[in-house]
């Protein structure tokens, strides 16, 4: 199973950080990435806590033909035509995606960690990914969602923002 993590929380290109998400859906589909399952948009605090705008973010399922490497350069690719500026780390930005999972490989080099080295830690990835892959279990850790959002830290503050399905959206486009 290939994951893919979407975040945004600054306006754009796109419009809104919801807008953007939804453009993304139609961007990765262009470049041979097929969503086959997506969470709704989920507006999340930002971790680390700071005074940034909440993030809106969503997991998507993909089928692609595109190895994890090639995925990542298409996803960066994808980031910079809808405007992101990369500063410090953990800056607001117009568009963040990340390869959460590529089926159960284990990857660790200069450019990429799969499984993605901190899914388990972060809402934003975990109650999204529980909406399109509840028994999905972390290659590494061996545990499942549910477990992992037993064990997130109380203070992430997340909400689900209902009726706002990416593949949905897209397929209304």
């Amino acid at each position: 199973m290939i994951l893919i993590g979407l975040g945004a929380n600054l306006s754009g290109e796109h419009g809104s950080p919801e807008q953007c998400l939804y453009a993304c859906a139609l961007l990765l589909a262009d470049r041979g990435i097929n969503i086959t399952a997506s969470s709704n948009i989920w507006k999340s605090a930002p971790v680390p806590v700071s005074d940034q705008p909440w993030y809106k973010n969503a997991v998507c399922r993909v089928n692609t033909n595109l190895n994890a490497h090639e995925l990542l350069n298409i996803l960066s690719q994808i980031e910079n035509e809808a405007g992101r500026v990369r500063t410090a780390q953990n800056a607001a930005r117009v568009l963040d995606l990340d390869v959460l999972s590529y089926n159960s490989e284990h990857i660790n080099d200069e450019r990429i960690s799969i499984p993605h080295p901190r899914l388990h830690e972060r809402a934003f990835v975990l109650y999204p990914l529980h909406e399109i892959a509840p028994n999905w279990i972390h290659p590494e850790l061996n545990k499942s969602v549910d477990n992992m959002i037993e064990d997130l830290p109380k203070w992430q503050e997340i909400e689900r923002m209902p009726n706002t399905n990416i593949l949905s959206a897209r397929r209304a486009a």
